[in-house]
């Protein structure tokens, strides 16, 4: 599965504002919030390597501030999945992508972020 570059270029002011909104959360200390807006952007990048490796690196980071061991192994694995399998379409759609939940579990997506994906994809 080849990346549209149509749809890169569609979705990145939707991750883009993902990842500062998690940062303007992030230096307001909260985390919760945070990693949400990271699931988000990693949902939305889902169909492009580089946004795909991107949100797992970004949960990475939130995993090394937190000192969370978990996050950080469960992310280095993750990266090497997203390097390696987004550009033949081997991803469960919708997964959140935090080591929280299975790399392998298909998710439901979210009203929002399917909007986002719809407008992305068949603009």
């Amino acid at each position: 599965m080849k990346t549209n570059k149509r749809f890169r270029r569609k979705i990145t002011p939707f991750i883009n504002e993902k990842l500062a909104s998690a940062e303007r959360a992030r230096l307001q200390g909260d985390f919760e919030t945070e990693f949400k807006y990271l699931e988000d952007a990693h949902v939305l990048g889902q169909q492009s390597t580089y946004f795909h490796t991107l949100g797992h690196w970004r949960m990475f980071v939130f995993g090394w501030r937190r000192r969370s061991i978990k996050e950080m192994l469960g992310q280095i694995l993750r990266m090497v999945g997203a390097l390696t399998k987004t550009f033949f379409g081997l991803l469960p759609a919708g997964n959140t992508g935090g080591s929280n939940v299975s790399a392998f579990k298909p998710m439901p997506i979210s009203k929002e972020n399917q909007a986002i994906l719809d407008k992305a994809n068949n603009a």
